[in-house]
């Protein structure tokens, strides 16, 4: 498996990848798959974190972080991960969420939020915001929450986080 950063060339198969890694049964293109999109029409990928996953020249794996913020201050949200169908619970998933989480330590950027499974993410690091003085958009979010501090994180930064406006556009 290769992870690279993702490429122009690369945009139909990730869509294809979330289509099918977050297929819906109406058949409807599923929100994280609109997501990547809007993302990059706003200009909020950030250089460098939207990596892929290839195996035989496939793209079977994408992860994206975005440019968010906790009261100003810079923060990364991350979403969606993907991988198709046919490469779940392979490692897939657990190489993108390392590479794209040392590519963001890499880039001096402080932490990463995201919401999802506790037990799943905290194998990468990531704890409940509220532990850290974080809180989700959505209060309803719970410990599902969570942020991944890294090197340059600072014990000053609290409050509310801001994904990227595509986020509430969903």
């Amino acid at each position: 498996m290769i992870l690279r950063r993702e490429l122009a060339r690369d945009r139909e198969a990730v869509r294809a990848v979330h289509a099918a890694a977050f297929a819906l049964l109406s058949g409807d293109v599923p929100g994280e798959a609109r997501l990547v999109d809007a993302l990059r029409e706003d200009g909020d990928v950030v250089p460098g974190l939207s990596l892929v996953a290839e195996l035989g020249g496939e793209v079977v794996g994408h992860v994206v972080c975005s440019r968010g913020d906790i009261e100003g201050r810079p923060a990364l949200g991350l979403g969606p991960l993907g991988v198709v169908p046919a490469r779940q619970r392979r490692g897939v998933g657990q190489a993108l969420m390392h590479g794209v989480l040392a590519a963001a330590d890499a880039l001096v950027e402080p932490c990463v939020a995201l919401l999802g499974d506790v037990g799943y993410y905290g194998r990468f690091g990531f704890l409940p915001a509220h532990q850290v003085g974080v809180r989700p958009p959505d209060p309803g979010w719970g410990a599902h929450f969570q942020i991944r501090r890294l090197t340059a994180w600072t014990d000053d930064v609290a409050g509310q986080f801001h994904y990227a406006p595509a986020f509430d556009r969903l």
